[in-house]
């Protein structure tokens, strides 16, 4: 979200070297919740749900709506004209049209670690997410964050690999923003790109994983992961959550722990497996 957001930023929760100014406060924060429907969450895809039912993701992304890029404190972020339906996402859990805000990245200051969300227990260096909002039922972002079927976040997974040549235009602009509260113009970037050929994924329905932490989020997680190289990794790691100036204290590690799954189902467009019996149910 924009600076002047309630939110602050989507995702991030840090620990480790790298920590927000705010971190004893955040940690409170996070762990304090009484929600029932908190985000991330370790995905067990033998305990999914197939819904032959759901339908693939409809995505529509204009590169002329790409507006900016900025380092929040939490992450680097890059925000998108969303006062028209210029780029958006529909069908497959949503029943009706979002509009793209914004997307920004987790990580780790290792490859052990960094995405958000889990497969199996598997972690992954780092994680995308696309941030959309609701316009059919609210008036813009900022208030879509705080209700009801407001927001929908699609998580991609980032593995080690070959360079990515679509994200590379990206990180050749991260050095402009390696401190807190720098922003950039930032145009004509399309995020598709970022975006895995497979079109199956997992939905659920969750919350932000920064305060307010309100369950206001339809979870799509897409099934596939992206590469990208080391050395691109390696340029989110350069950047800094303190401001020109201040003590620099490294932006990694920028995610929040686990949390429970509780009474929630996870659905998914990945038909049963017959070989691995990987999804033994079925929504019908």
């Amino acid at each position: 979200m924009r600076p002047s957001s309630s939110l602050a930023g989507l995702g991030g929760f840090m620990r480790g070297e790298g920590v927000y100014p705010e971190e004893q406060e955040w940690q409170k924060c996070t762990s304090a919740t009484s929600g029932t429907r908190q985000s991330p969450i370790d995905i067990n895809s033998a305990g999914s749900m197939y819904d032959p039912k759901l339908k693939p993701l409809q995505i529509s992304y204009d590169p002329s709506s790409c507006l900016r890029l900025r380092n929040n404190g939490y992450f680097f972020q890059v925000d998108f004209e969303d006062s028209k339906d210029t780029s958006v996402i529909s069908n497959g859990p949503l029943k009706n049209h979002y509009r793209l805000n914004q997307f920004h990245f987790h990580w780790g200051a290792e490859n052990d670690r960094g995405s958000e969300h889990r497969v199996n227990s598997q972690v992954y260096p780092a994680e995308l997410h696309l941030v959309h909002w609701n316009p059919v039922k609210y008036k813009n972002c900022d208030e879509a964050i705080l209700r009801e079927n407001g927001l929908a976040v699609i998580g991609v997974f980032l593995k080690l690999g070959r360079r990515h040549d679509g994200l590379q235009k990206l990180v050749d602009a991260l050095p402009s923003v390696k401190y807190k509260d720098l922003a950039v113009d930032f145009f004509s970037f399309d995020p598709s790109c970022l975006i895995p050929s497979c079109s199956d994924y997992w939905t659920y329905s969750g919350s932000l994983t920064t305060p307010p932490l309100t369950e206001s989020v339809t979870w799509i997680i897409m099934k596939d992961s992206v590469e990208v190289s080391l050395e691109q990794l390696a340029v989110f790691r350069s950047l800094f959550y303190t401001s020109s100036g201040e003590k620099q204290k490294y932006m990694v590690d920028n995610y929040r722990p686990l949390q429970p799954l509780l009474k929630r189902t996870v659905f998914t467009t990945i038909p049963p497996s017959h070989e691995s019996g990987s999804q033994k149910n079925t929504h019908r």
